[in-house]
């Protein structure tokens, strides 16, 4: 009775997170398909049917459409959305690393009573509303903001910058909203190393920068790894930044789909331009998973 007992129990644990999953993402996901198979209609929802009922499944199954897909292959805006989408979130999270790293680095490195507090003052920023955040930007970018009369009273500038409305202002949104993501699972991994490591190189005759390159950065590839794949994904779909501080020619697919869907009312392309984008971004998981695989063997 108590084996049984014990088998229910690990079954039930085994269970929720496949629930889990099948609740907020598998039928949400399916939602979405279904409406990107059915065409526009002024109604409301402003869809046509498609699956309302099993007893006429196989004749909707037959009427299937996929033209809202065909649409988004022949209108190049929204490949050029793609395509500009990937561009800005990969540049983004190079930048993420380069600014991330030795942040993350001087954390791990931190002595103990002094860590806490530098991990409170990365996550700080999470207590703010992020719409607000990102609003903030727009006083601190724009040409009479606080960047500008910065530096201009540096006398590093004769004139004002023009930076909001343009990419950099995005690049900048993005970097400082997903920098965090980028820290913690860095630090998280930087902080369990064996520096006895370093030391050893440094004994046997190596450089600072070549125990770094040799050893830390071999080591930390989990954890870039992640914190890439912790930005890049929401940066591809993002259409708060871009419509707040991005210009009119910052194209991004985030805010394409934003406005199908809630300017232009056209759920069935809105929703074919989430799916798609959707199987664009399981790629690089699946580049991470294998590269997580060939790590750890």
């Amino acid at each position: 009775m108590h084996a049984l007992r014990s088998f229910l129990a690990r079954r039930v644990v085994i269970a929720i997170p496949y629930l889990w999953l099948a609740v907020f993402f598998l039928a949400p996901f399916l939602i979405v398909l279904k409406i990107s198979f059915s065409a526009t209609a002024i109604a409301m929802p402003p869809y046509t049917p498609v699956f309302d009922g099993l007893a006429t499944l196989w004749e909707r199954v037959q009427d299937l459409s996929f033209d809202n897909y065909v649409w988004l292959t022949e209108d190049a805006l929204y490949i050029k959305a793609y395509l500009s989408s990937v561009k800005i979130a990969l540049i983004s999270t190079v930048i993420t690393l380069f600014i991330g790293y030795p942040l993350a680095l001087a954390m791990a490195r931190a002595p103990d009573r002094i860590r806490p507090i530098l991990l409170m003052a990365i996550i700080l920023p999470f207590w703010t509303s992020f719409l607000i955040r990102v609003y903030a930007w727009i006083g601190i970018l724009k040409p009479e903001g606080l960047l500008n009369q910065l530096l201009l009273s540096l006398g590093l500038i004769d004139q004002p910058l023009t930076i909001i409305n343009t990419d950099w202002a995005v690049y900048i949104g993005i970097v400082y909203s997903y920098l965090p993501f980028m820290v913690l699972p860095l630090y998280a991994t930087l902080e369990k190393m064996d520096y006895r490591l370093i030391e050893a190189a440094n004994d046997l005759g190596a450089t600072p920068f070549g125990a770094f390159w040799k050893i830390t950065v071999p080591l930390s590839v989990p954890g870039i790894l992640a914190g890439s794949l912790l930005v890049f994904i929401p940066a591809v779909g993002e259409f708060v930044i871009p419509d707040l501080l991005g210009g009119s020619d910052t194209l991004m697919i985030g805010r394409t789909l934003w406005v199908e869907f809630f300017y232009n009312r056209d759920w069935p392309v809105a929703s074919a331009v989430a799916i798609v984008l959707l199987l664009l971004l399981v790629v690089p998981i699946v580049i991470f998973q294998k590269m997580q695989q060939r790590a750890s063997s």
